[in-house]
């Protein structure tokens, strides 16, 4: 499990693709400075395994199956492109964001950024299946970033980010149509399944 809370913008050193997956290294000293084999790194939001330790790239490489292409904007990376990382979360930690899984949901594009004198609001495309998911003022990471809804219509939502989040995550750099990996919060997929299956009232006396 994660927090959201982003440690460091590592960057991507290889991509070998095989077949129905791909084996991606990434640059990382922070996080891969007390790495072992399995442990577990968010990349952009996506979780993955650590398969490999790469000291000469001070970083890590991990196989991302089809089905984390089929769902992340991992595929779309190359060489060189930075990238969000967060290990998992300590039980001893303080949570500081909340609870992200590393399952991304899908993937939403930049529409818009104003710039501000102290932060930036970015607007973001709302996949119509993630929607109900949604709310203002809710919890949603964007690659891998906890970041509250500041705004919300049918098919977009907004975020502002402070300066801290601007200079410290990829999302500082994100260019109109940039692609971003989207994770809703988890408890609103629950509270919606425990709503929709709720047992049958009993007619025994």
């Amino acid at each position: 499990m994660f927090t959201g809370l982003v440690e460091e913008v590592g960057s991507v050193v290889r991509m070998e693709p095989l077949g129905d997956s791909l084996r991606l290294t990434v640059a990382g000293p922070l996080v891969t400075s007390d790495a072992s084999l399995g442990d577990s790194i968010c990349v952009n939001g996506v979780c993955l395994t650590v398969a490999e330790l790469v000291p000469e790239d001070e970083g890590f490489a991990a196989d991302v199956m089809q089905e984390s292409l089929n769902r992340s904007a991992l595929g779309e990376l190359g060489v060189g492109s930075p990238v969000n990382l967060e290990r998992a979360m300590l039980a001893t930690a303080r949570f500081g964001g909340h609870i992200v899984q590393g399952h991304v949901d899908g993937v939403a594009e930049l529409l818009r950024r104003e710039h501000s004198e102290h932060w930036d609001v970015l607007r973001f495309s709302l996949p119509p299946e993630l929607a109900r998911y949604v709310v203002e003022k809710g919890s949603i990471a964007v690659s891998g970033t906890s970041l509250t809804v500041s705004a919300l219509g049918a098919e977009w939502f907004e975020v502002s980010l402070i300066p801290t989040t601007l200079a410290e995550t990829i999302l500082g750099q994100l260019e109109l149509g940039d692609a971003v990996n989207i994770e809703v919060d988890v408890m609103a997929k629950y509270a919606e399944k425990l709503l929709g299956s709720q047992p049958t009232p009993s007619t025994e006396s």
